[in-house]
């Protein structure tokens, strides 16, 4: 079953973060009960991969003015059918980045559910997006198509350019793994 390794990671992550059970809930049950959850068109909702990308010194987080969404975010996007969604993180980051990219851990990082608004022919849905922490060893990115803008943010600034909860729940996160 090609949803069984992300099954596995996930409670993996719930043995992490038990206070984060509800939201695990939610991904078993698409994985569970959608077979095409790997696409982004099923309209349940769709697994998204998405990087924590972190400069060599850790101090930054590249982030994207994202084209659609208008706001600042992660980098990250559509699985298209890969179930391996650390594979779906690196390549979106550097597909959106231009830069080589390194996973820092192979355990999920963070994992968020999130509305994605209707657009042309897309009716709204969800993106039940699986974070990992990457690591780049250049800083000199590309602006893809996909984003308005590019932007190395220091960590001690992020909630200068969001106050969106799931990007500072990571920051929480980065924060207590890394002891800073």
């Amino acid at each position: 079953m090609h949803r069984r390794k992300l099954l596995q990671a996930l409670q993996g992550y719930l043995n992490r973060y038990p206070e984060e059970q509800a939201t695990v809930e939610r991904f078993n049950e698409l994985l569970n009960n959608h077979s095409t959850c790997f696409e982004r068109d099923c309209w349940a909702g769709h697994i998204t991969g998405s990087a924590w990308l972190l400069n060599p010194n850790h101090s930054s987080l590249l982030m994207t003015h994202h084209r659609k969404l208008n706001m600042w975010l992660q980098l990250g996007g559509h699985s298209d059918g890969d179930p391996d969604t650390a594979r779906v993180a690196l390549r979106e980051a550097e597909e959106e980045s231009g830069l080589p990219v390194a996973l820092l851990s192979e355990e999920i990082f963070d994992i968020d559910v999130h509305a994605i608004p209707a657009r042309k022919d897309d009716p709204a849905h969800y993106h039940f997006d699986v974070r990992y922490q990457l690591q780049t060893q250049g800083d000199d990115f590309v602006v893809s198509s996909e984003s308005i803008d590019l932007a190395w943010v220091p960590l001690v600034t992020l909630r200068n350019y969001t106050e969106e909860e799931s990007i500072l729940r990571m920051y929480r996160k980065w924060q207590a793994l890394s002891g800073d």
